[in-house]
């Protein structure tokens, strides 16, 4: 495997297409996992992520090496452990399978298979790399550091999941991202708001500014800058929830727009 030969904020970056996660995480036979992986690889490069080392999840975790790390981990590793840590992550886990046993401890060899030195994964994760933080140094391998992003509601807001269709796809049209965010759930309240969430994490990072478009007789156009003002705003309710679900899916549209090219 060739080195990485990206440097974001002085890391080398290794995206890890976990089709065999998915396919032991009941997402779906080997070939349609296989294919989400190519898809999911070029969302990401058409969202900017070029020039890393993508590793298809197969290609890694066939090797005798690595089942013999995960057979190694599995004797140290409780089940009622292996089943906690994968309470955010797993489908169905009223009735867990054996195989999403194997799938925390897997993750776990994939942090010492790859070398890596930061594991960044999404907060639901974090009870998994707090297992490879223990148990990989009893194997010669360091404690990783590890960096966990926020899970977004969603636009219903309850918990995104692509059975119940509560989110934006990037292959979506631009009017049907315009109709999910009009029809998106956008209480009064900032917390476990989709839609500022949308704003906070996706829009802000990757537009200048964002502009509310709206009749003089309500205000007229409003431009913001920054994510902590347009929330500030939104909470004293100077910006309507349709206003806003409206500028979200107009900036959805505009950040997609390259996205949708790339991977036609």
């Amino acid at each position: 495997m060739n080195p990485v030969v990206r440097f974001i904020s002085g890391f080398e970056v290794i995206v890890l297409l976990a089709d065999l996660h998915a396919f032991l995480n009941r997402k779906g036979t080997m070939e349609k996992v296989r294919e989400l992986a190519e898809y999911n690889k070029r969302c990401f490069e058409g969202l900017g992520l070029k020039n890393v080392t993508y590793v298809l999840g197969s290609d890694l975790q066939l090797s005798r090496e690595y089942e013999l790390l995960v057979l190694q981990l599995s004797q140290q590793i409780t089940l009622n452990r292996a089943t906690r840590s994968m309470d955010e992550v797993g489908r169905q886990m009223d009735h867990p399978t054996v195989s999403q046993m194997i799938y925390p401890i897997m993750q776990m060899a994939d942090i010492a298979m790859l070398g890596v030195d930061a594991a960044v994964g999404g907060i639901d994760q974090r009870k998994i790399h707090m297992l490879a933080r223990e148990h990989l140094i009893n194997f010669g391998y360091k404690a990783p550091v590890c960096i966990h992003t926020p899970i977004l509601n969603g636009l219903d807001g309850k918990k995104m999941s692509s059975s119940q269709g509560n989110y934006i796809s990037i292959a979506d049209t631009e009017d049907d991202i315009r109709k999910k965010c009009q029809k998106a759930f956008c209480p009064p309240e900032i917390a476990e708001n989709p839609i500022l969430q949308i704003f906070q994490h996706h829009v802000f990072p990757r537009l200048p500014e964002i502009t509310i478009k709206r009749p003089e007789k309500f205000g007229g156009d409003r431009t913001f800058t920054t994510y902590p003002d347009l929330e500030a705003s939104y909470d004293r309710g100077e910006v309507h929830p349709l206003d806003l679900k409206k500028a979200c899916g107009e900036s959805l549209v505009e950040i997609f727009e390259p996205v949708r090219k790339y991977i036609r």
